[in-house]
């Protein structure tokens, strides 16, 4: 058996003497706050050209796609990092910049709780992991109960990915503050000032991006829906897309919870196990999803901020391969999505239908 404890002894060490001999902080530098800048100002300069440019139909249509190809960027390099805690060690900056996610229509508070309490502790552990459950219309996990139409999951998976802002913002918050149980939370109570905050939150953003543009422009509502739903298709389907290469994908294993509530081999051995990197040496991707084509350096260290993975990447893998704990990561980003869809496929058909060996059953660590 691995010597877990070493492994995540060695490389928590070995990435925190990098930080000290380089001299440099954990959380956001230049190159990072030069992104975030960039980002913030596509997406207001082209909602502004949008409302007061007096632009064309057409025009605003390409527009209202490019607001969504932002959108997602912020999501993933501004909004993700913050709400992580890895921005700044000042939580009043993180707090502002984790705002963003309430610009797209998310809820905060909730992300917090259902994606860095939950997802970063059970990750790809049924049914505890929240993300494997998060829709009815795709089976995510072997251990999941296998519709009949989960049979064509593989074909109409990516084009529903393109729901994903849109439920976010109009009904998936309220039906989570609403459910009883959360992953391993049972009977979850939310504080009264953060339900609060969830229907303040919300009505700013239905007034910004709703009722300010049909109260201004001279549309139609038709025209309106037009524009709005193209933004969220656009941005829900690369958010889908990026977020299911981490996990979703065929070198990746699928646990059930252990007996004793515990992580044989302990969390990071986990991490290792149910986690995939993407396409890490394409600077441009990495530019535009934050760094989360490094996802294996942000499981293991999510309070790092998501600039510094490429650094850190070599530290991590040289740690792995000593201790012989798997390294998983696709070389592009096409061969990340191939082995998504074909995840998905072999998801589509009944547990006993997957021959025992294959990667999606992965090796059992609980």
């Amino acid at each position: 058996m691995i010597e877990t404890n070493d492994f995540s002894k060695e490389v928590q060490d070995r990435v925190h003497q990098y930080f000290l001999e380089n001299n440099i902080s954990k959380h956001a530098n230049f190159d990072a706050w030069m992104r975030i800048t960039i980002l913030l100002l596509m997406f207001f300069g082209i909602y502004f050209t949008i409302l007061f440019g007096g632009i064309s139909l057409s025009l605003s249509f390409f527009l209202c796609i490019l607001m969504g190809i932002t959108m997602s960027g912020i999501g993933f390099s501004v909004g993700h990092d913050a709400n992580h805690g890895s921005l700044s060690s000042k939580n009043w900056v993180n707090n502002l910049f984790g705002f963003s996610f309430e610009l797209l229509g998310a809820n905060s508070y909730m992300w917090k709780l259902t994606h860095n309490t939950i997802h970063h502790t059970y990750t790809n552990i049924y049914p505890l992991d929240d993300d494997l459950d998060s829709t009815p219309l795709l089976r995510m996990s072997p251990y999941a109960e296998h519709k009949p139409y989960h049979r064509f999951q593989h074909w109409y998976a990516i084009p529903a990915y393109s729901l994903a802002t849109l439920v976010w913002a109009i009904s998936k918050d309220f039906a989570y503050f609403a459910k009883k149980d959360l992953g391993p939370f049972k009977n979850k109570k939310h504080p009264k000032k953060e339900v609060f905050l969830l229907v303040l939150y919300k009505l700013f953003y239905y007034l910004t991006f709703i009722a300010l543009p049909l109260m201004i422009l001279p549309i139609t509502l038709g025209q309106f829906l037009i524009g709005y739903l193209a933004m969220h298709f656009t941005a829900g389907i690369i958010l889908g897309v990026i977020f299911q290469l981490a996990h979703l994908v065929q070198e990746t294993s699928h646990v059930l919870p252990s007996k004793n509530g515990k992580f044989e081999g302990g969390w990071a051995i986990h991490q290792m196990h149910t986690t995939a990197n993407f396409d890490c040496g394409n600077k441009l991707l990495t530019f535009y999803v934050g760094g989360l084509n490094f996802q294996v350096e942000h499981h293991l260290f999510p309070r790092v901020c998501s600039i510094h993975y490429p650094k850190i990447r070599p530290i991590v893998k040289e740690v792995a391969m000593k201790y012989g704990v798997p390294y998983h990561e696709n070389p592009t980003f096409f061969s990340a999505v191939k082995s998504h869809v074909s995840t998905l496929k072999a998801l589509s058909r009944p547990v006993e239908e997957i021959p025992v060996y294959s990667p999606i059953l992965g090796d059992s660590i609980s």
